[in-house]
């Protein structure tokens, strides 16, 4: 289960094709400007039109702001949520990666260290409403990290939607008094884990069962969103637990379609703040494959804290 929901939550999967971990220094300083003469055509908040020059592809990574927007400005630490649009520069056909402009799902990308030099740099030249040009060459893969052959350069058009508000701590809301027969569910307050006890005689359902413990306040959830979630993981009747963002110290963040099917019928249209508690059946969980020490056929017991969603 833990491999199933650890999704990275630093940069967005497109971004990790481009170049994934840090910088090594060589693009501190990065050119702005319009060297490398990749040129941006059209409005921010509408997919862009890039035209590449010819001959070779650049080989140094740098940004340029193209747009410098009007709203607050972009700080490191910020999870700053973007439209943005990448190209493989290869010199050839420079065909289009992917675009959230298609998607119609704007990504949510963390401005630390684990982003290359030349994007933490980039984005904190930017304001909310701006938009970024960001070119990847393979020195902004950090040493070790690289591929034979290299990858083709990147080439990012990035336009500033806004921040993410931090993920809630905890569950906050008014406790509802459901229960699931069965489970038992404590609450020991503030921001520590609840307890979940699976240890029954009473037979599962055969269908999903979603109880909320405690109703959040926040917008609800939809399907193709990135949630922020608590949670822990028992099998139904045993009490063995197999799964727990709480006891590894820090939330689990994922798309919820890419999570088992009772994760994704259970939590669209719960409202963020809230504790659920469910009881998930193996048609919905991991059918009759053993997953990671969870038995074939087992009912799934999961109680979920939904932290934030975007």
């Amino acid at each position: 289960m833990r491999r199933a929901l650890a999704v990275l939550a630093a940069v967005p999967l497109i971004l990790l094709a481009a170049a994934c971990g840090s910088d090594d220094g060589s693009t501190t300083g990065a050119t702005t400007g319009g060297a490398t003469g990749v040129k941006v055509a059209g409005n921010v908040g509408a997919k862009p039109t890039v035209t590449f020059p010819a001959g070779s592809p650049a080989t140094k990574s740098s940004y340029e702001v193209i747009q410098p927007g009007n709203g607050p400005v972009v700080k490191s630490g910020d999870r700053v949520v973007v439209n943005l649009t990448v190209y493989n520069w290869d010199g050839k056909g420079n065909a289009v990666q992917g675009s959230s402009y298609d998607t119609k799902t704007p990504e949510t990308i963390p401005v630390d260290e684990q982003l290359p030099q030349v994007l933490q740099e980039g984005f904190t030249k930017v304001k909310h409403g701006g938009r970024l040009l960001a070119v990847l060459a393979n020195d902004s893969v950090a040493p070790g990290q690289q591929t034979a052959p290299n990858e083709p350069t990147k080439v990012f058009v990035l336009d500033v939607v806004g921040t993410q508000p931090a993920p809630l701590k905890a569950a906050t809301g008014k406790e509802t008094g459901e229960s699931l027969k069965g489970v038992k569910v404590g609450d020991p307050g503030g921001e520590k884990a609840p307890t979940l006890t699976t240890k029954t005689d009473a037979k599962p359902d055969k269908k999903l069962v979603v109880k909320t413990l405690i109703q959040g306040t926040g917008p609800k959830v939809t399907a193709n969103q990135t949630l922020t979630v608590h949670y822990t993981g028992k099998i139904w009747g045993t009490d063995k637990q197999f799964d727990s963002s709480w006891e590894r110290g820090q939330p689990a963040e994922f798309p919820l379609s890419g999570v088992i099917q009772g994760w994704q019928q259970g939590l669209a249209g719960v409202p963020v703040g809230s504790r659920v508690v469910m009881s998930i059946p193996p048609d919905l969980g991991y059918g009759s494959q053993e997953q990671n020490g969870i038995p074939a056929n087992s009912t799934l017991v999961f109680v979920v804290d939904v932290l934030a969603a975007y």
